[in-house]
């Protein structure tokens, strides 16, 4: 039982250290994560009601998600293509591009959610 537990424990240490690890090495983590601070005052401000903030939410956690993929999807591409390779290019280009999609997703649903507040 104690060392179900311990691995438990460990897992979680492990994702927590990946996270970290992404914020302190990905210049777009460190975007996404300035935007999402400011998107989350900014929802105190206008007294998001608790629909907006479950949707503001879900669309934070869906993009930092997706930069935590592309990062690592990136990484290991490096790892088994370290040299200059189309098919490693494209796998890195199509991942960035997700991310790019659900950011601009998200804007949009923010703006669908703060324009109202904001012009009344």
């Amino acid at each position: 039982m104690i060392t179900k537990t311990k691995k438990l424990i460990n897992s979680f240490k492990y994702a927590f250290q990946g996270i970290i690890t992404s914020f302190k090495t990905e210049r777009n983590m460190k975007i996404h994560v300035f935007i999402m601070v400011l998107v989350i005052l900014f929802g105190f401000i206008v007294n998001l009601s608790p629909i907006e903030w479950m949707i503001i939410i879900t669309m934070i956690v869906i993009v930092i998600s997706a930069e935590l993929f592309n990062t690592s999807i990136e990484t290991v591409v490096d790892m088994i293509s370290p040299e200059k390779n189309e098919k490693a290019k494209v796998a890195k280009d199509v991942a960035a591009g997700a991310v790019l999609v659900l950011a601009i997703g998200s804007v949009i649903i923010g703006l669908i959610i703060f324009l109202p507040k904001i012009i009344r």
